[in-house]
């Protein structure tokens, strides 16, 4: 029979929609030596494509603060449909007046810590090796179930609210800290604490995880949508305070952007 010590250490995942965030500077100085006819048809082109893409799940930001002026939130079924949406938008003529200073791709991920310590405690007590044809298919078929109840979390509508919060992020992998060599049961008890703190402002924030493990720099990203942005920070700052937060995770550039639907793209582009 085996042990917990001997199971798998990775927890189950379900994995959904692709996302891409696009941070974009505008290019102000041949933007405003354009003519007021150039620019208002550069416009309207753009404004057709993002409207468009907003009726397949495509979001515009007015970006606060230095790190650019737009932020383009991208849900799509995969990375080829992704890919699309690069190649349409660098097609537009407003493309040669922007700069993208920074993008972060990723996948819609919840993880299944709870259903993965029963099924793996299951299967141990029936003595099921990992990864043999007995263990994959059980695995498989916890997963196919957990799919099904989940999809409309895996494959989210873009959240109308007002604000967004966009921030990659890691577990800390430290010379004393290791959040990757804690047992299983003790990263499940950590990020059920963690998420408690989230559910508390399910009325106030919407949050999509996302993993970004092998696709971009850091681990995760977070979107957090909210119709007051000083909402992002009380719940932020109180979930600094649970184990996982204060001992294990890493925080990078954090992007905060007001909606803006594409229909007014004018306004921001005005001079």
């Amino acid at each position: 029979m085996y042990s917990f010590e001997n199971l798998p250490p990775v927890p189950l995942t379900l994995e959904g929609a692709s996302i891409l965030h696009q941070m974009l500077r505008i290019q102000w100085a041949p933007w405003r030596a354009l003519d007021p006819g150039t620019r208002a048809e550069i416009i309207s082109e753009a404004e057709a494509t993002l409207s468009a893409m907003e009726g397949a799940r495509s979001a515009v930001f007015s970006l606060l603060g230095h790190k650019g002026d737009l932020m383009l939130a991208h849900f799509r079924p995969g990375f080829d449909d992704l890919g699309e949406v690069e190649r349409a938008l660098t097609r537009l003529r407003l493309w040669d007046y922007l700069e993208q200073t920074t993008s972060y791709l990723s996948v819609v991920e919840l993880g299944l810590y709870e259903s993965t310590a029963k099924v793996y405690a299951a299967l141990a007590e029936r003595g099921v090796a990992p990864h043999t044809p007995e263990w994959d298919a059980e695995i498989e078929e916890t997963l196919s179930r957990q799919r099904s109840a989940m999809h409309p979390r895996l494959f989210p509508e873009m959240p109308e609210h007002k604000y967004l919060c966009f921030y990659p992020m890691d577990r800390r992998r430290g010379e004393h800290k290791n959040w990757y060599e804690l047992p299983m049961a003790e990263r499940q008890r950590q990020m059920q604490e963690h998420g408690a703190v989230g559910r508390r402002y399910a009325g106030s924030v919407k949050q999509i995880i996302s993993g970004s493990i092998g696709f971009d720099d850091w681990e995760w990203g977070v979107d957090l949508f909210a119709e007051d942005p000083v909402v992002f920070k009380r719940l932020i700052y109180e979930m600094r305070f649970d184990e996982v937060s204060a001992v294990y995770a890493l925080f990078g550039s954090f992007f905060i952007g007001r909606r803006t639907p594409a229909a007014d793209l004018d306004k921001l582009l005005a001079i």
